[in-house]
């Protein structure tokens, strides 16, 4: 079975292969963990590296929205806060991505067609991930022929906590090949574990080693859809995956959490987090990203407070 890292092609050669490479990965320290993510996250930023953080943040989010209530005018609206999130200053940094429903994929490619922007989509039956297989491939091609650059697939959380590895491994193989477009470009692929659901470190440490044998371009946190969703522990652990990981095969993927990050403090303590753990080639939307909805208009005020000297409040921003 063809992998994107040919230095584990022996891994996942056979269900019985993968399961031995995934448990022989070293045990996670879950204490030593969580006080790494809990020191890291207490780090001072000066005023003038506030700010680079802020715009860097900023020009990482996947603006995000999910709901059932979309609507095309909702999705236009939102296109046009991620290509200019505050009008009263030309300089803000525009978003990463849109992320939005397959249905609502080529509203948000119109809308955002020339500006840089990409259109990510959710797919694979977000967020549950309970259908057929041909299902969520139809899914897939159905986002990516309406414009998708990107597709944040969910991994069957059932089958990989019943150890059903290789089932995971192909599915998300299966995806990957939906990702070719006509012009000859793949869109990106983001798998997303529901690490929430996942209920140990080790297992997050598992699946974020089987998303990337399996050629995902990012490993991402969550679905913003369950209690549990980014932390900083979690992100951490995903963060040392994807540094091993390039350490080994000389490829380097990406790191999206997603889900109750919601302040400018949140969000720098994430960044700190990728500077020390994977470190700066990492800094940069191509490789980190932050799948929010609210976490904009938090960097937007913060970011007008440190340029004005005054705090404007939440009724200067526009409510998603």
């Amino acid at each position: 079975m063809p992998t994107t890292a040919p230095a584990f092609s022996d891994a996942t050669a056979s269900d019985g292969a993968l399961r031995r490479f995934l448990h022989g990965l070293p045990g996670v320290d879950a204490v030593g963990l969580e006080a790494r993510a809990a020191s890291l996250g207490t780090r001072s930023i000066k005023t003038t590296a506030k700010a680079y953080a802020i715009d860097l943040a900023i020009s990482m989010i996947d603006l995000t929205t999910l709901e059932g209530a979309d609507t095309p005018g909702k999705v236009r609206a939102l296109a046009a806060k991620a290509v200019n999130p505050d009008p009263t200053d030309r300089t803000t940094p525009r978003t990463a991505a849109v992320c939005v429903y397959p249905d609502m994929a080529a509203t948000a490619a119109a809308a955002l067609a020339g500006s840089g922007v990409k259109v990510a989509s959710v797919a694979t039956a977000f967020p549950a991930g309970r259908a057929a297989l041909d299902v969520k491939l139809a899914d897939v091609r159905d986002a990516v022929a309406a414009g998708a650059d990107e597709i944040d697939m969910v991994i069957d959380r059932g089958a990989f906590l019943s150890g059903h590895y290789l089932k995971v491994y192909e599915e998300i193989l299966a995806v990957k090949a939906e990702c070719a477009r006509a012009d000859g470009t793949d869109a990106r692929l983001k798998v997303i574990f529901e690490t929430g659901e996942l209920s140990t470190y080790d297992n997050i440490r598992r699946a974020s080693w089987l998303g990337m044998l399996a050629g995902a371009d990012f490993i991402k946190t969550s679905t913003g859809k369950v209690g549990t969703n980014a932390t900083p522990a979690n992100t951490l652990l995903m963060l040392e995956a994807v540094r091993d990981f390039r350490e080994q095969t000389g490829v380097q993927i990406g790191v999206k959490p997603a889900g109750g990050i919601r302040t400018s403090k949140d969000a720098i303590k994430f960044l700190v987090l990728v500077n020390e753990t994977a470190g700066e080639d990492w800094l940069d939307n191509h490789w980190f990203r932050f799948g929010a909805s609210s976490l904009l208009n938090d960097l937007l005020m913060q970011r007008q407070k440190l340029s004005t000297g005054r705090y404007s409040g939440p009724d200067y921003v526009t409510v998603d």
